[in-house]
């Protein structure tokens, strides 16, 4: 058994969409986390490693915003990946010229189309916003590239116009519309609404952009499915701007594990997914990270270690190995014997019952001064109690 969640989670029954699609954004929107900045040959490295993930699509950059951005997604496009590669535009001609000369397989378009983006930032009126997103969409599709629309500010946006914008949107032969939740603003049962309401008069696909502003990126992402939405944006790590978007490997994870929904991913590579996009964007994983984080499958507690020694699904939901983790029991002030003689076991070092209590007795009292327990004062406690050993 490689996985032991809740029985109770299939009591309920819910419908996916029969095809989901995931896209990935972690060198685009991952890359406008304050302080990111990624060179051409980092780019690739991450969208190989997305790849061998078997991820969707992925949304490598903005490239207007320079000659060094352009030149990295071609640096990607020419690399002729399994996933389809797509690039971030305004709704303007010379965006679109941009990113078709990058020879790109789709772009996402995008407008705010709330009242406060419309007057604050982009001073249009929705009649305005309207034609000027229509005739981007006709120009992209008369290339005959992917089309996506994204409403920025869509969650704040009044629902008639989103409707209107959409419908309109489709009409003019979009390929999917996406749901932006650009500052994280609506909650589970907000977008629950939302996406179905918008459902009930679309027939394109429904994408949902969520930020995590208030910790909801994930479980939005997955109301957004369940009420008829049928892709979703991630980026790995979950970082992003501010406070980040829904993390892919979350997201996989959820959907793979709590709801039995599997995708196709080759998930054993997250971890080795999650160090290079740390390593290049310098953007630190905390260790309480769901999935990927360091301590996710480090045990100390005596109790959880006895237990976990026996039968590791007692105090994990699921095995390391499935996203390339490993196991780790760590040595420290609420370790017990259980913990010590298994470390001493790893080791191939045989020790009386005396000797492994008055070594858990040093390891708690080193631990309690301040002191985490590597390998090396490890085997300097161990001597210290029975003279010299081979470790």
């Amino acid at each position: 058994m490689k996985y032991f969640v809740s029985p109770f989670n299939k009591e309920v029954k819910l419908e996916f969409p029969k095809k989901i699609t995931i896209y990935d954004t972690t060198l685009r929107d991952g890359e406008q986390t304050p302080g990111v900045c990624l060179g051409a040959q980092e780019k690739l490295e991450i969208a190989r490693k997305l790849d061998e993930l078997k991820i969707h699509q992925i949304e490598t950059g903005f490239p207007v915003v320079s000659e060094q951005e352009k030149a990295s997604v071609k640096k990607v496009v020419q690399e002729d990946l399994n996933a389809e590669i797509i690039v971030l535009s305004r709704t303007k001609k010379e965006d679109i010229d941009v990113a078709l000369d990058c020879d790109v397989d789709g772009i996402i378009t995008f407008m705010g189309t709330s009242d406060i983006h419309l007057k604050h930032k982009l001073k249009l009126s929705r009649e305005q916003a309207l034609n000027v997103c229509m005739k981007s969409i006709e120009y992209a599709k008369d290339h005959g590239i992917f089309v996506a629309f994204s409403a920025e500010d869509a969650t704040r946006t009044d629902l008639d116009f989103l409707k209107r914008i959409y419908l309109k949107a489709q009409d003019y032969g979009v390929d999917r519309v996406h749901i932006a939740d650009t500052v994280g603003a609506i909650n589970p049962q907000g977008m629950d609404f939302l996406v179905r309401e918008l459902r009930s008069e679309l027939s394109a696909d429904i994408a949902l952009h969520c930020h995590n502003d208030f910790g909801m990126a994930l479980t939005n992402s997955i109301s957004g499915l369940l009420a008829g939405g049928n892709a979703v944006s991630t980026t790995v790590n979950g970082i992003g701007e501010r406070a980040g978007n829904t993390s892919l490997e979350e997201l996989v994870m959820n959907l793979l594990i709590m709801y039995g929904l599997d995708l196709g991913f080759n998930t054993k590579i997250f971890q080795e997914l999650s160090l290079l996009v740390e390593k290049h964007t310098k953007v630190s994983v905390p260790k309480n990270k769901p999935i990927v984080g360091k301590n996710v499958f480090r045990h100390e507690s005596g109790i959880h270690v006895d237990a976990v020694i026996e039968e590791p699904l007692t105090y994990e939901p699921f095995l390391p190995e499935l996203v390339g983790q490993n196991r780790q029991i760590v040595l420290g002030k609420h370790s017990g014997c259980r913990a010590v003689k298994a470390k001493l076991e790893g080791c191939g070092i045989e020790v009386t019952t005396d000797e492994l209590c008055k070594i858990l007795k040093k390891v708690k009292k080193s631990r309690e001064e301040g002191t985490y327990i590597n390998d090396d004062l490890f085997k300097k406690i161990v001597k210290s109690v029975t003279g010299p050993v081979d470790i």
